[in-house]
């Protein structure tokens, strides 16, 4: 975790002052469709990272040899890129900076998510790299070396997956807990 979070909820005091009015356990009784719309993208986001999961945990079980993995995984990991991509694009272009117009205070919060968006795209490529090879080697003949090299790839694959999947979740929650009050307070206000 970041040195500057607060270990009880991951961002610092002075950028808590709207979650601490609008806390996570008072969302579910809200009625706003902006807020209930943006709780349902990051759902869609985990949604597809419990997907690609599932598959690495059937690899991992022996349920799923590597090329098949590279088959199943290949348009899973392509929808969950593209939606993240275009999710975090226009977050950057288009609401981060009304938000920021329209809390200042929370300025900090929205640079470090934008820094966040760009430490994920590396990551995103990270995978999309990985499963790239694994393809390759899931293409080539069955030969015993081949085989290791299936199992090289899909387990670097398996890791690059887990770690996106990881800090994405992780990501999720702490823009929920900055932009979901900040939505209950002004936008539904």
């Amino acid at each position: 975790m970041n040195e500057d979070l607060d270990e009880d909820d991951g961002w610092p005091r002075e950028l808590r002052f709207l979650l601490e009015r609008h806390p996570r356990s008072m969302w579910p009784l809200a009625t706003s469709p902006t807020v209930s719309f943006w709780l349902e993208v990051h759902d869609r986001l985990r949604h597809a990272c419990d997907g690609l999961e599932r598959a690495s945990d059937d690899y991992r079980a022996g349920r799923l040899p590597a090329a098949q993995l590279a088959v199943v995984a290949a348009p899973r990991l392509r929808g969950l890129l593209a939606a993240v991509f275009g999710h975090h694009q226009i977050e950057d272009q288009q609401y981060f900076p009304a938000f920021r117009r329209q809390e200042a205070r929370l300025a900090a919060g929205f640079d470090r998510l934008e820094h966040e968006h760009a430490e994920l795209s590396l990551q995103v490529n990270a995978a999309g790299k990985a499963l790239g090879e694994l393809r390759v080697a899931a293409e080539r003949s069955a030969d015993s070396q081949n085989a290791s090299t299936q199992k090289v790839a899909a387990e670097r694959y398996v890791a690059e997956t887990h770690d996106l999947c990881e800090r994405l979740r992780q990501h999720l929650r702490a823009e929920e807990d900055l932009v979901v009050p900040l939505l209950l307070e002004y936008v539904e206000h």
